[in-house]
């Protein structure tokens, strides 16, 4: 649609492909949110009830990357600034399974959990990562923030909005 725009009406236009963005102020629970929210909800949780279980959907196999929201505003701008005319990913290539995630939220939380695999749940594909490689080439784009770093910035967003939510004294 937006080629023919672009050749019919003369329009400029971008197409960027998002792959699994995340961090702070986005949705940690109500079951719209991306895995790295829901697993950092899950081990606040797990460690605020001191019931040291935590569920995960599929078997923890599946791989996925993530990629934290100021990589994607500097990508969406340097993207909308440059003049690629096709559709270009925009993601990390720093591809994780879900109980190497789990690992990570449990290192930045300091606690070890038992972990539950609910193979009935939805897990989605068994493997999704970006490929970057088009990115690189045209902008030298890669981005910045390793997984670990967004997820410390994430996991303590969340906490706070927790503890605000859950622990707040009943009036």
């Amino acid at each position: 649609m937006c080629r023919h725009f672009r050749e019919d009406f003369g329009l400029t236009t971008r197409v960027a492909r998002f792959h699994n963005v995340y961090g702070p102020h986005g949705t940690w629970e109500g079951g719209r949110e991306k895995a790295p929210a829901a697993i950092c909800r899950k081990v606040i949780h797990a460690k605020a009830t001191g019931d040291h279980r935590i569920e995960i959907w599929g078997d923890g196999h599946q791989t996925r990357s993530f990629m934290y929201i100021d990589d994607c505003l500097k990508g969406t701008l340097a993207i909308t600034a440059s003049d690629i005319l096709e559709p270009i990913n925009l993601g990390s290539s720093e591809l994780v399974t879900i109980n190497q995630l789990v690992d990570l939220v449990e290192h930045i939380a300091g606690v070890r959990l038992e972990r539950r695999y609910n193979l009935g749940a939805p897990k989605g594909v068994n493997g999704r990562n970006s490929d970057n490689t088009r990115i690189r080439q045209y902008l030298g784009w890669e981005p910045s923030t390793t997984l670990r770093d967004g997820l410390e910035k994430t996991y303590r967003w969340i906490h706070e909005a927790y503890m605000q939510r859950y622990s707040a004294p009943v009036v």
